[in-house]
Formats: structure tokens, sequence, C-alpha cells
């Protein structure tokens, strides 16, 4: 079972890094892009992109460390469509569709306003759950995040 768990755990990070060396340089830390004026569209009571995450134990019981994951928005869907997280994760969102999108929680602890090619919104995960999305725009387009 523990097997499974790192197992699992490689393939989610292996997922991450490939989906974020794929990206543009239209996102990171400090800039005054998407990231920066979407946080200020999160829920007050919940963390936005600028707090840093909590460290949280590695899937394989090393020590804590922030993690951070990525979802792609391409081809009007989220990839990955469920993405599985320990608390304390943050997640960047990024479009590289031709069209504008959102990343909105069904529940509004999150929401992105709209995302134009090319631009990212992050959100820290603080509290176990299932946090269903969708795109505002295209409501087919949905996904979630798992948070344990």
């Amino acid at each position: 079972m523990n097997t499974r768990i790192a197992l699992a755990a490689g393939v989610l990070i292996a997922t991450a890094i490939g989906t974020a060396s794929c990206g543009g340089s239209s996102s990171g830390s400090g800039s005054t892009g998407a990231v920066a004026s979407a946080s200020v569209a999160v829920n007050p009571a919940s963390p936005t992109a600028a707090t840093s995450p909590t460290a949280a134990a590695s899937a394989t019981g090393g020590t804590s460390t922030s993690q951070t994951r990525a979802v792609t928005i391409q081809n009007f869907a989220f990839a990955p469509k469920a993405l599985t997280v320990p608390v304390g994760t943050r997640v960047t969102w990024t479009n590289k569709d031709t069209a504008t999108h959102t990343v909105t929680a069904t529940n509004h602890a999150f929401d992105s306003n709209d995302l134009q090619t090319g631009k990212s919104f992050s959100y820290t995960f603080t509290k176990a759950g299932t946090y269903s999305y969708l795109c505002e725009i295209h409501p087919y387009m949905t996904a979630q995040v798992i948070v344990q």
C-alpha cells in the first residue's frame, strides 16, 4: 500500500513538473500580472496567492516542505481533471487556450475572474475537502482539487 502511495505521489510530481516546464513566463512571484490581481478575488477568509503555503509532510513520509502543483487550461479543459494534494499546497492554473476562461469554485472558495491567454491564477488550500470548480464562461469545463 505504501508503495502505491509513493508511486502515485511520484506520478503527480512528475506531471506537475512536466506541466510547469511547458508553461510560459507569464506567472511568477512578485509580479504585477494575473496572479497578483487574481488574488484580490479570493475569499478574504481564505489565503491568497500572496500567502506562502504552510509546510506539509511529503507523501513519502519525509521532511516537511511547501508544495505547489500546476493545472493547465487548454483545449477547453482543465488538466489534470482531478488533482489530489496535501493541505498547504498552492495550485496554479495557467490559461494556454486562445479563449478567456475562469477558475471558479462551486462553493465560492476562490474565483480567478477572467484569465486571458497566458495568464495564471494561484490559490493555497488550507483546509481538507473536495473543491469542485468550473469555468463560468464555459460551464461544461469542470474539474476538482481533493485536499487531504
